[in-house]
């Protein structure tokens, strides 16, 4: 079976939307590197329209000017590209495709394809957010970025709860931590009484 990873920009309160407007200032050689290893090493992007049409509209010029990017352009390009759509849509950019009838039902048939290799999401919020709820993202890679931004859309809307587990961690010289998420079998239980064990005990003087 393969393998599902989303990759999101996120500030410390939470924040997705418009990252192009705040998260370039911490963008150095680790966060790169994070980027490359889960994206740009993934053989089929599924995407959401809006980002998609981001990364249609950027990278195949990209590539084509030959800059220190075109490497990660040409990648992109290379992919298989399935953009989330209910809208008609005509692509210009190669290897992309409209992902056909339901959602779960067609991600689910993805994942079952014969092969290692992974497949990689980048944005993509409110996909993202269906395939968390329906148990289908495997790892989802966190870059926090140390800013607060105080408004606009944020990663997490109201529903049922999702259980995660911390996979790993590392701390960028930016401040920016990079956490990947795996799902988790079940939501921890506990009260104060189980919580309180767990205090320092200090004597009385």
């Amino acid at each position: 079976m393969r393998k599902i990873t989303a990759g999101l920009f996120i500030s410390l309160d939470g924040v997705v939307e418009d990252p192009q407007d705040w998260h370039f200032p911490y963008f150095d050689d680790e966060m790169g590197m994070a980027v490359d290893a889960q994206l740009g090493a993934a053989d089929t992007l599924l995407l959401g329209r809006r980002t998609y049409d981001s990364f249609a509209g950027a990278w195949p010029d990209r590539e084509a000017a030959g800059g220190d990017d075109a490497a990660m352009g040409k990648a992109l390009g290379d992919a298989r590209k399935i953009v989330v759509s209910n809208q008609d849509l005509q692509f210009t950019w190669r290897n992309s495709e409209q992902l056909r009838g339901d959602l779960v039902e067609t991600v689910t048939a993805l994942k079952n394809e014969a092969g290692t290799t992974h497949i990689g999401m980048s944005g993509s919020v409110s996909v993202v957010r269906q395939l968390l709820a329906a148990g289908l993202l495997d790892e989802l890679h966190l870059l926090v970025h140390p800013i607060a931004l105080r408004k606009g859309a944020r990663l997490f809307d109201e529903g049922e709860p999702i259980p995660l587990r911390l996979v790993s961690s590392k701390a960028f010289a930016t401040g920016v931590l990079h956490l990947v998420y795996a799902p988790a079998a079940s939501t921890l239980t506990g009260t104060y009484d189980d919580a309180k064990t767990h205090l320092p005990q200090h004597g009385n003087d």
